[in-house]
């Protein structure tokens, strides 16, 4: 499998020959800018498998994205494969919360031989984390486009993001080792509840050289350092054509998403 998704992340194997920071980082900063966080399947009435053969067959084979229990569960197998110890987390999203929010995203406990342990993620959409995070309250990194800090927090460790005017809350997580079935529970709500977001409109993202390209309900945003554009997309046929050409994610002319445009 390793060989298959750095090809797929455009990854040098020599890049990935031992488990080392260097090799952490080009995996995640490689994962986050070849598969798209998406949504789609969801939309179009299919389920969303978070088994580790229907993932690699999905964000692999068939060249897909998918959301955070598909992501990490890619990456951590293919971690495992480079010699990484790996530990699947849970944390409780608090962006834009106002109210107790259930552990409904996956993220990864990196053990980087000689370095100690790191956050990688690659599932958290248009604000995900592009590099590795030493995994401890005070940790704070740039990268990319943002900075982002870890503190300490009444719900455990919390992630954050500076915006212009104070950092925002992200996502608050304990280092709780998880099992398979705990992402199978969070899977089936996030997937099917009519409270969650991710049944009700199209949510696609995907980091640039530059920027990100986030795609939310009907709204196209283009990110270029601190610069935003907008697009509303009122055609389905303009959703296709800006999911190929920008997106990376390809689908039959004719295809409509619930919650996405006509």
């Amino acid at each position: 499998m390793l060989d298959a998704y750095l090809a797929r992340i455009g990854v040098p194997a020599a890049q990935a020959a031992r488990p080392d920071l260097d090799a952490l980082a080009a995996i995640l900063w490689g994962h986050v800018r070849s598969i798209p966080f998406e949504n789609l399947d969801i939309l179009l009435g299919e389920p969303i498998r978070v088994d580790l053969p229907s993932v690699i067959a999905k964000l692999v084979e068939r060249r897909r994205g998918g959301y955070c229990f598909e992501q990490n569960a890619l990456l951590a197998a293919a971690l495992g494969e480079v010699g990484f110890a790996v530990t699947p987390l849970a944390a409780r999203v608090r962006w834009m919360a106002t109210a107790p929010t259930a552990r409904t995203h996956m993220l990864l406990a990196v053990e980087v031989p000689g370095r100690g342990r790191y956050l990688a993620d690659a599932g958290f959409g248009g604000n995900c984390p592009t590099l590795p995070i030493p995994l401890a309250a005070g940790a704070e990194v740039a990268m990319h486009l943002d900075r982002y800090r870890l503190i300490d927090h009444e719900l455990g460790l919390m992630l954050q993001v500076a915006l212009p005017d104070g950092w925002a809350d992200l996502y608050a997580f304990t280092l709780e080792p998880q099992l398979a079935v705990d992402y199978e529970v969070a899977n089936h709500f996030t997937s099917t509840h009519p409270s969650s977001h991710f049944t009700r409109a199209p949510t696609v993202a995907i980091t640039t050289d530059d920027g990100r390209i986030t795609l939310r309900g009907s709204e196209v945003a283009r990110r270029r350092g601190t610069e935003i554009a907008r697009e509303a997309i009122t055609d389905p046929d303009r959703l296709l054509e800006v999911l190929a050409t920008e997106l990376r994610l390809a689908f039959p002319p004719g295809t409509r998403f619930r919650g996405g445009p006509g």
